[in-house]
């Protein structure tokens, strides 16, 4: 499993699988080679839920996002 956290706080945000992290990886800029953090909008929530795309993991981050602008998530192998 991967954990997901809230990178301002640390905070644990889930555990994902490998499908989920590609998913991730495949949609969101990375910014190098060893990059392991994602910025989060409301915006991009909104694409991903017309698309019907990783409904569980859009709800997930959804939920953690709340009425923030934009939240950075971390990724490692747990």
């Amino acid at each position: 499993m991967i954990n997901l956290h809230d990178e301002a706080t640390g905070v644990l945000i889930g555990a994902i699988n490998q499908h989920q992290l590609q998913f991730l990886i495949d949609e969101l800029e990375e910014e190098g080679l060893e990059d392991q953090d994602y910025a989060i909008t409301p915006m991009l929530i909104e694409l991903w839920e017309s698309e019907n795309k990783q409904p569980e993991l859009v709800a997930m981050l959804k939920r953690v996002l709340g009425d923030r602008e934009e939240m950075n998530l971390v990724w490692e192998e747990g």
